[in-house]
């Protein structure tokens, strides 16, 4: 009787271990699939979701402002600011020609220049759609080997991207969940966001960009370990009704605007390769909407026009909200 408790036990705990293992292994993006390119947009399409850019967006993103405020949505850039992995920021001040305390010309004109020895993903950023592939092809099937160099990208470079001018939602996840800081690894759900929009009295439409507050950048200088470790964000699901909603981009104040690591699987990014490399939708990334909640501003006009650092596939931006 003893044995065959034994091997019941065994046997039960044999069978937790691989619901358990099935449910760790679940994944979102099979590498191999090839059905989401073309693009919808068209085989040579390098902008994707910008194309709902439109001229009737534009101007009802300009009915939003009403009373002609404008709020800076960037963080502050120096080599202290926390950044994924491997990524720095380092800016010198030189004066050339000035050393010793000299200066040029009769008037002794004097001069400051900036060199900055740094990456494009630093703060807040613009991430576009060359920047996430799965299985090194990128959006609209474009393979790494065709279009990737050394010296930037030939297809799906920022500098094609159009100016942003379009309606912003800021979603208060803080209010949501109660907390200041929303913890990590949160999964925001579809049922999350409508909450939130429905509380807020807004709805979503075709066009926006869509931000979300979580209290994140809080951490930075306190806690630099735990804001680059874990977030909370957007789960697949999320991702699929706001792609279906036709949002243009998608952010916050995290650095990756998605849920990570991913409560449901162990893939790395599986939300950034949905939106970005299927849906060609862009990512906006340490986002400053503290200043827009305390306001209670939900919904604003985004105006964004990035550097154009031609093949880059990301960069730092300080857009704008006007309301």
């Amino acid at each position: 009787m003893k044995n065959n408790l034994i091997t019941l036990f065994g046997l039960a705990a044999l069978l937790s271990f691989n619901t358990t293992t099935v449910k760790a292994q679940k994944q979102y993006i099979n590498p191999d699939d090839q059905s989401w390119y073309p693009s919808t947009y068209g085989v040579n399409d390098e902008i994707g979701a910008a194309n709902l850019l439109t001229a009737q967006v534009v101007k009802a993103a300009i009915s939003l402002v009403k009373q002609g405020k404008t709020l800076p949505l960037a963080v502050a850039i120096d080599k202290n600011l926390p950044a994924f992995r491997h990524r720095s920021f380092n800016l010198y001040n030189i004066q050339p020609g000035e050393q010793a305390g000299q200066s040029l010309g009769p008037n002794k004109f004097t001069f400051n220049d900036e060199l900055v020895n740094g990456w494009t993903g630093v703060g807040t950023q613009l991430n576009g759609i060359g920047h996430i592939g799965i299985n090194n092809i990128y959006y609209n099937g474009n393979k790494a080997a065709d279009f990737v160099t050394v010296e930037g990208v030939k297809k799906l470079g920022i500098e094609k991207v159009p100016p942003f001018v379009t309606r912003g939602v800021v979603l208060d996840m803080t209010e949501h969940y109660g907390k200041s800081i929303v913890p990590g690894g949160t999964e925001f759900t579809v049922s999350d966001i409508k909450a939130v929009l429905k509380k807020q009295g807004i709805t979503l439409r075709k066009g926006d960009v869509v931000l979300f507050n979580t209290g994140w950048l809080e951490l930075i200088g306190k806690d630099n370990k735990q804001f680059l470790e874990v977030e909370p964000g957007i789960g697949m699901e999320a991702a699929q009704w706001l792609a279906e909603q036709g949002i243009v981009a998608f952010g916050g104040d995290t650095w990756a605007s998605e849920v990570y690591p991913n409560p449901k699987s162990k893939e790395e990014f599986p939300i950034n390769q949905f939106m970005l490399a299927k849906k060609g939708i862009y990512n906006l990334e340490l986002i400053d909407s503290r200043p827009l909640v305390k306001e209670k501003i939900w919904e604003f006009m985004f105006v964004l026009g990035q550097p154009l650092y031609k093949g880059s596939t990301q960069v730092n931006i300080n857009p704008v909200a006007i309301y």
